[in-house]
């Protein structure tokens, strides 16, 4: 089995390596790709195929697509957007080769009572506004049929009207059943919009690949990310060899999140766990899970610790800011989340604590946070995630994971990647309480800043996916689900890599 691909370019990146590879013949490897794809995807459907040809490069993908199936005896019906003598001049080509092998170019979408399969050629990577025109009215017209026939929509390197870089969709944009991605993957087809519109992604290389000289734009997180640190115990441990984890936070009415973390930290390994609590008529004794220790904020760094959580369920007060500043001042590996992130956001004086640490710190915003952070709205980082994300790391010279559809994890040199786990179940109060937990105990227990964030996005994604598989979600999964499912998994990881 060949390994999965998980390199992510963007598309100046895709432009050059196309560029380089100029001489080869991409478009037809890309078609031939696609096509035999179809022939999947289509099944024992003896009815039409629709191909939707758009006027660039794209265009010239389906056509080839078109001719070759129309080769093994399927019947399609090919709708082209543009004018053959105005094509690119591969696409150009592969319209002529169409022709001459008898095939025919409709003018708008035929009226036919079931199709087996609808394929998107229209716009690939190219497009950067909105479709417009009969294009437009194409790619509503293909969603619709979709629903009415039942058959999968292919879309050709990328759905029409989907931002590849971002993930932002446009108005019209085709939602696809399987999006096959030539070359690698593309960002915005796994973050933001994009998993909503690209469906089931497959990648086919083309034989080019990203290198040393022209390198991928950013990368899919995936075990191999961290597997040099999955490793079983010796059988020689105690608990003083697997860290101790501090989580500060739980103010006034709030300490449920603070006891998530907590919880989630335990439940990933680390060897003891301290919860110090700001409300002053907080339980000291978590009946749940009676192992952690639970104690008044300001009584937490008297704790011989190796990580400290800040943020879950701290609130906004002055004793909070001056817990901020503390936990910024510690020579511990720090995660900072929630309320630790709106104060940071507010006070000036804070940023160079952070940016001047010698321990690494990790930051978990989710897209309102990171908007406060950055001074922009939260539409301006969705609207790109990837740079959103990369910015927050440069600024505060740390690691970020920028939550939500499709979690970008940047680094402060401007490396990325995209973590593609996770379902809608997780969008309830208290995840990102539990993500705080799991990335603190990993931290106590020695990883390095970047693998503890991979490991942590990626298995908080993991085991919300293995409840909505045992039938617990996507709808009503709560956070206090997820640390056992993470537990499980982590094991069998560590036991699968031995």
């Amino acid at each position: 089995m060949n390994p999965p691909v998980t390199a992510l370019c963007q598309s100046a990146t895709l432009r050059r390596l196309e560029a380089r590879h100029a001489g080869e013949p991409l478009m037809e490897r890309a078609g031939l790709a696609a096509a035999e794809l179809a022939v999947r995807l289509c099944g024992e459907r003896n009815d039409p195929l629709l191909v939707l040809a758009g006027p660039g490069n794209n265009g010239g993908d389906a056509l080839v697509l078109a001719r070759l199936l129309r080769e093994r005896f399927f019947d399609v019906r090919v709708v082209f957007g543009g004018e053959p003598d105005r094509l690119p001049a591969d696409a150009a080509q592969a319209c002529a080769r169409f022709l001459a092998a008898g095939g025919t170019l409709l003018n708008d979408i035929p009226d036919i009572p079931r199709w087996a399969l609808i394929v998107d050629g229209l716009f690939g990577i190219g497009l950067k506004h909105a479709p417009a025109g009969r294009h437009a009215d194409w790619i509503v017209a293909a969603n619709r049929l979709v629903g009415r026939d039942a058959c999968p929509l292919l879309a050709l390197d990328n759905p029409s009207g989907l931002d590849a870089d971002t993930g932002v969709a446009l108005t019209p944009c085709i939602v696809a059943s399987h999006t096959i991605s030539f070359i690698s993957g593309k960002p915005g087809l796994l973050t933001a919009d994009g998993p909503d519109h690209a469906g089931e992604i497959h990648v086919a290389t083309l034989d080019v690949a990203p290198d040393d000289r022209l390198p991928a734009d950013g990368r899919i997180i995936t075990p191999a990310a961290f597997a040099d640190w999955l490793k079983p115990r010796r059988r020689n441990s105690h608990k003083g060899s697997f860290g101790s984890v501090g989580v500060l936070g739980g103010g006034r009415g709030m300490a449920g999140a603070a006891l998530l973390a907590a919880r989630a930290a335990l439940k990933l390994g680390a060897g003891r766990v301290y919860l110090g609590l700001l409300d002053p008529d907080a339980p000291t004794l978590d009946p749940l899970q009676p192992e952690l220790m639970i104690r008044r904020a300001d009584q937490l760094f008297q704790a011989d610790l190796q990580a400290l959580v800040c943020g879950p369920g701290l609130g906004r007060s002055g004793d909070a800011d001056l817990f901020v500043d503390k936990a910024l001042k510690a020579p511990l590996p720090l995660v900072l989340d929630a309320d630790a992130l709106n104060i940071l956001a507010v006070d000036s004086r804070l940023e160079g604590n952070l940016v001047n640490r010698v321990a690494p710190a990790l930051l978990t915003p989710h897209p309102a946070e990171a908007a406060r952070l950055l001074g922009v709205s939260t539409v301006d980082v969705q609207r790109d995630r990837i740079s959103a994300a990369s910015e927050l790391a440069r600024r505060y010279a740390c690691s970020v994971a920028l939550k939500g559809c499709g979690t970008v994890i940047a680094q402060a040199d401007g490396r990325w990647a995209i973590n593609t786990t996770g379902n809608p179940g997780m969008a309830t109060a208290g995840m990102g309480d539990v993500l705080s937990g799991l990335a603190g105990a990993l931290l106590a227990q020695g990883w390095p800043a970047e693998a503890a964030l991979d490991c942590a996005v990626h298995l908080h994604g993991a085991a919300a996916d293995r409840r909505v598989a045992g039938g617990s979600g996507p709808i009503g999964l709560t956070a206090g689900e997820i640390a056992e499912a993470a537990r499980t998994l982590f094991n069998a990881w560590i036991a699968g890599a031995r």
